[in-house]
């Protein structure tokens, strides 16, 4: 039989979570059909010595719902070795959707993701009303396949319209609409659910989202659209409200739980971070997500390989002097001219004897944390780094800019201001709100060895001006699995993680493996040059919009059904990726 692609002399880490072993892996029809030594000739042939063979990845937690609509290439995920990703996260998305709440949901998506309304406004191609319609629209073809999940925002405003919006609760009507519709998304193929419950997601006007208001009368309505189902998973995100009440854990879960026992058998995956405001609430969950696990129930927790945080710069959505009067007067020049004008003397004194007007609010997309952390600009700088050429995501607090300006002895935001203009002002500041307290990654290793953990929250398509988290599945390689003093992930239950454990959690039996019979989704990675680049600005949305794109080096090839579609970090053109539909078929 002529094989359509062979890869040779390769280290296969196959996802089971085995040893590594060296063998050839034979794929045709889209199918791998051998794993060994293959003789059959092929069409096609990569050189795999010197690399490790995986499984393509599988990204649980991705916002590509609205660039998924004009976006074929699925960048920033397509050049880390992503093959299949996962939509409609933390309860907001495009379906189901009538006429007239489009611009709502835009709105919601803007606030909550930090994506440009003008761009979504741009480039949405409508041609979708109820959430099976939205999966034919975008089954034309992606770099990598495309799960989609129904959203608590879109759904709730679908069945209530402005009431979903004004924070009133869903009648008994209401409740059957959106079990209805959910039920029906679910039988044609949606993978599972969705709901956001934290403070910290807000509209674009400040509002508070839709599934935000929802009490556990209606959570428990819509898990029971389960029922009989041989697919489909919960996920949420929450802050469990301790941030306002310590003691307001325990009700905040509860209400979870109850919603995961209206659909059991049914998985529940739920984000873990370490919150520097409660610092152990991430062990909190985590016990209760023991006890959860020991009764019987399908769940996971959901792990940011390292800091969840944001990049600040001068081409970013923020830095510390958006609100100065004196930067307000230039910020519409281009970065060139606002590097020349920043470097001029007098404007430098005149705008640091300034302060900080409220950037926040009046329908401005940057959220009220913002105006906080610059009001805190020099007490938080102990935790803001330079991200450099050769991003160090685990820096000493010795390399903040707060050590540098004490050792300097100078103003810790003079030493921001002229970081800012380093690089001719592409300099890119890493700040890590969590999962970094101490000044280093020692709750992250504790999470991520945990049993319950999936590797996830890397936000693809979203925050476009502030992270590029996208890039997780590359850094949990590299760094995890290969450059961490301690606690490293032994490779092959790395490549699990990313591969047939997040596959298995969606109930996705044909990837996640390199084994005959199973899709041709396939990983050939050089994991000694394995490394990441700094982040960089590019204007390529609609209407404009820009957007941080991270470039990584390593990635000999990646495979999506049996065809190359990124080799040596460059995409080929090739876009096989399709629309999955769980449960089907």
């Amino acid at each position: 039989m002529q094989l359509d692609l062979k890869i040779t002399g390769g280290l296969v880490v196959d996802g089971s979570g085995g040893e590594p072993y060296r063998a050839d892996v034979g794929i045709a029809g889209g199918k791998i059909v051998a794993v060994g030594e293959v003789a059959q000739a092929a069409t096609r042939t990569i050189d795999a010595q010197g690399c490790i063979v995986t499984p393509g990845f599988v990204d649980i937690h991705t916002h590509y719902d609205g660039q998924a609509t004009w976006d074929a290439d699925l960048q920033p995920s397509a050049s880390h070795g992503v093959t299949t990703c996962v939509m409609g996260s933390c309860g907001v998305g495009f379906a189901p959707v009538r006429p007239q709440d489009r611009d709502r949901l835009i709105k919601l998506f803007e606030g909550v993701e930090d994506i440009p309304g003008s761009a979504l406004a741009e480039g949405i191609r409508w041609r979708w009303e109820t959430f099976e319609e939205y999966m034919d629209a975008v089954d034309f073809g992606h770099t990598m396949d495309i799960v989609t999940q129904v959203t608590h925002d879109a759904l709730r405003i679908y069945a209530m319209g402005d009431r979903a919006l004004a924070g009133e609760l869903a009648t008994e009507d209401d409740l059957q609409t959106m079990k209805g519709l959910l039920r029906t998304a679910l039988q044609a193929g949606a993978a599972g659910f969705s709901t956001g419950r934290t403070d910290n997601h807000r509209a674009a006007d400040g509002s508070a989202t839709p599934a935000s208001e929802a009490n556990h009368r209606e959570l428990r309505t819509l898990a029971e659209a389960f029922e009989g189902l041989n697919h489909g998973v919960l996920q949420a995100v929450s802050d469990f409200d301790m941030e306002r009440s310590p003691d307001a854990f325990d009700g905040e879960f509860d209400v979870l739980e109850q919603w995961i026992a209206g659909a059991p058998g049914h998985g529940v995956s739920i984000s873990l971070m370490q919150r520097d405001l409660v610092p152990t609430q991430y062990q909190q969950i985590l016990k209760r997500a023991e006890a959860l696990a020991a009764g019987g129930v399908n769940i996971r927790v959901q792990v940011a390989p390292r800091g969840i945080g944001i990049l600040i710069g001068l081409e970013a959505t923020f830095h510390p002097f958006i609100g100065y009067p004196s930067y307000k007067k230039i910020a519409h020049l281009s970065l060139a001219e606002r590097v020349a004008t920043m470097r001029d003397p007098a404007f430098r004194a005149q705008l640091l004897a300034e302060r900080s007007e409220p950037v926040a609010g009046d329908g401005s997309p940057i959220p009220p944390l913002v105006d906080r952390l610059l009001g805190a600009i020099d007490m938080i700088a102990g935790r803001i780094f330079r991200l450099g050429d050769n991003p160090n995501y685990e820096p000493t607090v010795q390399e903040s800019l707060r050590a540098d300006a004490m050792r300097q002895g100078r103003p810790t935001l003079e030493v921001i201001y002229d970081a800012l203009l380093e690089q001719e002002g592409k300099e890119l500041l890493y700040f890590p709100l969590y999962n970094y307290m101490g000044g280093n990654l020692e709750a992250v290793s504790e999470m991520l060895h945990h049993p319950l953990a999936l590797p996830g929250l890397g936000d693809g398509g979203a925050h476009v001006g502030t992270i590029c988290d996208a890039s997780m599945p590359t850094f949990l390689l590299l760094y995890w699995a290969r450059d961490r003093a301690k606690d490293q992930l032994p490779l092959a239950r790395a490549v699990r993680m990313l591969t047939r454990e997040t596959a298995e959690f969606l109930g996705l039996r044909d990837r996640g493996l390199l084994a005959p019979g199973l899709k041709a989704d396939v990983n050939v990675i050089d994991l000694e040059h394995l490394r990441l680049f700094r982040p960089r600005l590019v204007q390529d949305l609609p209407a404009g919009g820009k957007r941080l794109l991270q470039d990584a080096a390593g990635y000999r090839a990646t495979v999506v059904s049996g065809e190359v579609v990124s080799q040596n970090g460059q995409l080929t053109g090739a876009r096989p990726g399709r629309v999955v539909r769980v449960g089907v078929g």
